[in-house]
């Protein structure tokens, strides 16, 4: 390709215009499928090659591609991937022979060992070479089509996924017969909805779909079965993995101390079958629920439904696109009846003109005439008393069809028979022009018969659910040991060596912290972590526990002694939280934790001051059910002014009206 160099003003202006065409024709002839067709031009290109060599025998997988490559400049590799892809949607495609995988993985063999041939239901609804339209191929030894007039929505029922220059489609799969149904439902003027259905099956929530739109998501989830006691079985995948990767991720998983499993084992064949062997004691519900936090056995899946559409990509709702591909239906069978009805009328026309020239005997009146032009107007003279019970004109090309009769089909003519001909063509026409003036109602029909033909076997693979997504802290295997070094400030999974075992905990999970100051944070679990000198209370933070806390503080070195009773509130991680005033030289006389606010009310304390002049009472009852439970923020309630030399609990038969 040459360019004029004056064409552009700078550098940069001829970078931008170059980007820009290549964007373009990555978009428009690569990436992106046509809203009306739903094919790739690779894709287009295969099939129209099919059909070019299809002889109801099959192809070698290589034959197609070297032909196809008269339409597709670029290489039999990318054909071939494409061809096979097509292929593993079980839809156009006849195959034959090792076509791979898609559960597992694995491969097609090589083009020239495998076979195809288009399926009777890709003759039935892909092609008519009547109603494509038609351009050069890229050297202009072929034609090709611009777009295959195809009367379904291929493209909502194979899904396709493409990335382009700054551009990215992805149109899920759908049911076959609800996609028919749905267009049924548009010719009707109803209301419909539709929601992917993939052929690996499993339980999908669609609740957020967005109508195939950017921004929404499906949530697509493994059918998991307790076989036996110990015994987890994957009977169905989630679309967009195989069985090899979900294999790994759980093994990822259990190696992270995420699960426990005892080994995995896949004995998929035709249909996915993954066995998860439990170890003893292990609670199958709840590694079930870890496996969908945890592994790809739950995948959530982004769809962006983006198409071809008057000569530019658009993003266009899967809705808006079954309701274009319906009406474009509706138009192909209005032409392919309106070439029906002019065929027949031919037929009629041409019929009725042999059955005039046989019975009347006008092949005679050209004997005479030695002459090309006396035939032609011997002919046109013997015809003309009877052209008005034809319904239009005779041409010379009619007379000159009529010469070609041969004697041997003039001597066995059946006059008869010839009558029965006409009136079913008349019927034929009859019919094709009621089914023009009632269109809509004849593609219903069409719909109708193309699901009694080929709907049979296509019920729904992916069950429609509503779940919510598991908390994966609550299902997370308590595989390690939380422990705290106190004497270095120090806690984690991790000092087993040096420190003092506190309980159970996964590497999920969050630990709190509480040191002697008043401070309070939420750390991330880690193998060693600082959490302060001597810390009053170190543990795993539970969401599910609602505890009371129990506290009295000197407010600075010198101040009041404040109590009281407060519960933890929304909390964010590694933020530090102060449970006093704030004074320098705070600190915790008393701390406590409860389970419930009854506990943590029946706590009874004597708090004994420093002798100081004058005072007798030096041993003051401190009963906590006269503090409410407020916020972690709040001050508290005042004990004593004074200073204090010791905190005890009050013995169980301690009688507060009898004093100390």
């Amino acid at each position: 390709m040459t360019h004029d160099p004056d064409q552009h003003s700078s550098l940069k202006g001829m970078y931008s215009d170059y980007f820009l065409d290549y964007a373009s024709y990555v978009i428009l002839e690569r990436a992106v499928p046509h809203l009306n067709d739903g094919l790739k031009p690779v894709q287009r290109r295969i099939l129209h090659s099919m059909d070019e060599l299809d002889d109801g025998r099959y192809n070698k997988v290589a034959n197609v591609v070297g032909n196809t490559m008269k339409y597709h400049p670029h290489g039999d590799q990318s054909i071939g991937d494409a061809m096979v892809g097509l292929g593993q949607k079980e839809l156009l495609i006849d195959t034959q022979g090792n076509w791979g995988n898609t559960l597992t993985g694995d491969g097609a063999a090589a083009p020239r060992y495998i076979e195809a041939r288009l399926t009777k239901f890709a003759l039935d609804v892909v092609f008519n070479p009547k109603t494509t339209e038609w351009l050069p191929s890229y050297d202009g030894r072929n034609k090709e089509p611009v777009t295959l007039p195809i009367k379904f929505p291929l493209l909502l029922a194979q899904g396709v996924e493409g990335i382009a220059v700054g551009l990215a489609c992805k149109v899920l799969p759908h049911n076959f017969n609800e996609l028919i149904e749905a267009s049924i439902a548009v010719l009707r003027e109803q209301p419909f909805t539709l929601v992917p259905d993939f052929p690996t099956g499993g339980i999908m929530d669609a609740s957020q779909y967005n109508d195939g739109l950017r921004g929404g998501k499906v949530r697509v989830r493994a059918r998991i079965a307790t076989d036996k006691k110990g015994l987890l079985r994957i009977t169905e995948i989630p679309f967009g993995t195989t069985t090899g990767n979900l294999m790994d991720s759980v093994v990822a998983a259990a190696d992270k101390g995420k699960i426990k499993i005892a080994k995995i084992e896949d004995n998929t064949a035709a249909h996915a079958d993954i066995l998860v062997h439990l170890p003893a004691g292990a609670d199958a519900e709840n590694t079930r629920d870890a496996l969908y936090a945890f592994t790809d056995c739950e995948l959530s899946i982004s769809p962006n439904a983006c198409v071809i559409a008057d000569g530019k990509p658009v993003f266009m709702p899967v809705s808006e696109i079954l309701r274009r591909v319906t009406l474009q239906t509706k138009d192909l069978l209005r032409q392919e009846l309106e070439i029906k009805l002019g065929e027949l009328a031919d037929k009629w026309h041409f019929s009725s003109l042999e059955k005039i020239f046989i019975e009347n005997r006008i092949y005679r009146d050209i004997e005479e005439e030695e002459t090309w032009e006396g035939v032609i107007t011997a002919i046109d003279k013997g015809l003309t008393p009877f052209k008005p019970l034809l319904k239009r004109e005779v041409t010379q090309d009619d007379i000159v069809r009529l010469t070609e009769i041969r004697i041997k089909r003039i001597s066995k003519f059946d006059s008869f028979k010839a009558d029965e001909e006409i009136k079913a063509l008349e019927k034929s026409i009859e019919e094709t022009e009621k089914n023009l003036r009632n269109l809509t109602r004849y593609t219903i029909r069409w719909y109708e018969e193309l699901m009694r033909k080929y709907g049979k076997d296509r019920e729904r693979r992916t069950e429609i659910s509503s779940f919510d997504r598991v908390d994966r802290t609550q299902v997370v295997a308590a595989t390690e040991t939380l422990y705290l070094d106190a004497k270095n400030g120090f806690a984690g999974y991790g000092l087993k060596k040096d420190g003092e075992p506190l309980e159970k905990c996964s590497t999920l999970d969050d630990l709190i912290t509480f040191t002697g100051d008043g401070k309070m944070r939420v750390l991330k679990v880690a193998e060693k972590v600082f959490v302060g000198q001597k810390p009053l209370r170190v543990a795993i933070l539970r969401k599910d526990e609602d505890l009371v806390y129990s506290m009295i503080y000197r407010d600075g070195r010198d101040g009041p002694i404040l109590a009281k009773r407060f519960r933890m509130g929304g909390i964010t991680r590694d933020k530090e939280y102060d449970l006093t005033k704030g004074t320098p030289g705070t600190r915790i006389l008393y701390f406590a934790v409860h389970k419930t606010e009854e506990e943590s009310a029946q706590q009874m304390l004597l708090v004994h001051l420093k002798p100081v002049l004058r005072m007798r009472n030096l041993i003051r009852p401190l009963p906590f059910f006269e503090f409410g439970i407020k916020s972690r923020s709040s001050a508290g309630n005042l004990v004593t002014k004074h200073a204090i030399e010791k905190i005890v609990r009050a013995p169980k038969d301690y009688d507060p009206t009898l004093g100390a």
